[in-house]
């Protein structure tokens, strides 16, 4: 039987790297997105020659997170694709977290082992201009400034708008949205058939700002800074400043520049962004709360006022499918908060499970669909709940002396035992172990931490070879471990 024609809605990171990989199982692919062709209008500033120069702007048109964090899953899934080296040719490798505390000290608590774990910063649009350019040279037809507007799912037909406002209907074929967060396709389709949705929102926000490279810097600016060569701070690090309640961080980018991100509560007593209404007041806020970090943004003001407050929230869905005709993965189907860094790595790992199953099963769309929910959901579900709790730990815990002592436990124990020790960050990040596994070792692991730590909470007298054999004891031995 024919492979069926495949429509999808959305060139984003995920719908682009979905295209690209179903186009070389031999598929027929059309995608639609709303908006321009960044490679052509500029939606960056620039063209995707840009990107082979290792050059890239400070901010993407709809003020969203220019940079975000690859990790082994995403990587995983773009070495499937092809990708992998020439997306690390342009990313910036990120060690760990750099805590800066409130009194100026910092300090570097590694993600990973050695350098073979580390996370990469990586340029949001320049990504998608690669993702586009491998697609359309795979065999993929995009068609940009085109919305979706309307479906006739019982007809598989749908209705898209150009730029002008003009409408025109086409039949659909198998239909799925990889349209992010606020996906018309779910839109459709829940309209169509409710699909259980339910959105929780964090109640925080955030908001974006930018440290130039070292080079727009006064020197006295960079004296105490921790930066070398064209980068105002260290650059192979993730930087934290966490207060409680509230934190800003900094991912490098490749040109010297950091992207900083303030996340506040939206409303209630200070600190909120309901109690910063403009520069001057977030700027005072700086002064007392990150006044180390204030005088390296000296486009502080304009920053502030001119970039949009983000919403976070997660999003469930009780179905992400309408049988055989329609599907939603990535942010479509799960959106979540960033602070596990993984869901852009997340929507990465369904494309190559999507493409996996209907390449093995063409004629079964309805199967293929229903197993991929059943594959994927409970991780989505997983990393959700972890996604938050990170949110947690890099505001509060990771300054905290308790969390430090797991920590430091939990490197002894993974060096001692490491077929049955590996933290839950590792088990994320550096493997392709299923999240909800992840989640569940996590908290197992936790729990025993936690009972050695209760009576002795100096790490130097816990006797390791006792804690050694509690954990063989009371947990299997970790999975074979399949790093990239």
């Amino acid at each position: 039987m024919a492979q069926p024609t495949i429509t999808l809605i959305g060139g984003g990171l995920v719908g682009a790297l979905l295209a690209q990989q179903l186009a070389g199982r031999g598929f027929a692919v059309e995608v639609f997105e709303k908006r321009p062709d960044p490679r052509l209008a500029g939606i960056l500033g620039r063209s995707s020659a840009s990107y082979a120069r290792g050059t890239r702007p400070s901010m993407d048109s709809g003020g969203r997170s220019i940079n975000l964090a690859l990790a082994e899953r995403g990587l995983q899934a773009l070495r499937t694709a092809g990708l992998a080296d020439d997306v690390l040719r342009h990313a910036v490798m990120m060690r760990g977290r750099m805590v800066h505390t409130q009194d100026g000290a910092s300090g570097l608590q590694r993600y990973g082992v050695d350098d073979s774990e580390v996370i990469w910063s990586v340029s949001r649009g320049a990504l998608n201009m690669l993702l586009l350019d491998a697609a359309e040279a795979a065999g993929v037809r995009f068609h940009f400034g085109q919305s979706l507007v309307g479906a006739d799912l019982d007809r598989q037909r749908i209705r898209l708008a150009d730029e002008a406002g003009v409408q025109r209907e086409r039949d659909a074929g198998l239909l799925i949205g990889a349209d992010g967060a606020g996906s018309a396709v779910r839109a459709a389709m829940n309209a169509h058939a409710p699909l259980g949705e339910r959105i929780e929102s964090l109640g925080h926000g955030y908001k974006e700002l930018e440290i130039p490279p070292a080079g727009e810097l006064p020197p006295a600016v960079l004296q105490h800074s921790g930066g070398h060569d064209q980068f105002a701070l260290e650059p192979h690090a993730l930087h934290i400043w966490p207060r409680g309640g509230y934190m800003c961080i900094a991912l490098p980018n490749t040109e010297g520049s950091f992207t900083v991100t303030l996340f506040l509560p939206a409303q209630g007593a200070a600190p909120s962004f309901a109690t910063l209404p403009d520069a001057t007041a977030a700027a005072a806020f700086f002064r007392e709360q990150f006044p180390g970090l204030l005088p390296l943004i000296p486009r502080f003001g304009e920053d502030f006022d001119s970039h949009p407050v983000g919403t976070l929230s997660t999003l469930y869905l009780e179905r992400w499918h309408l049988d055989g005709r329609a599907l939603l993965l990535g942010d479509a189907a799960h959106a979540i908060v960033p602070f596990h860094g993984q869901g852009m790595n997340c929507g990465f790992e369904d494309t190559v499970v999507l493409t996996d199953l209907l390449a093995e099963a063409p004629d079964d769309s309805a199967g293929v669909f229903a197993e991929f929910q059943r594959v994927r959901q409970p991780n989505a579900d997983a990393i959700a709940a972890m996604a938050l709790e990170n949110y947690v730990e890099m505001r509060d815990s990771v300054a905290d002396p308790h969390y430090l002592a797991k920590r430091e436990l939990g490197g002894a124990l993974a060096a001692r035992i490491p077929g049955h020790y590996m933290t839950r960050y590792r088990l994320v990040t550096f493997t392709h172990v299923p999240y909800a596994y992840a989640l569940e070792r996590g908290r197992a692991q936790d729990h025993l931490l936690e009972q050695l730590l209760r009576d002795t909470p100096n790490v130097a007298d816990i006797d390791i070879e006792a804690a050694a054999r509690l954990f063989q004891s009371k947990l299997e031995p970790l999975p074979r471990l399949r790093h990239g």
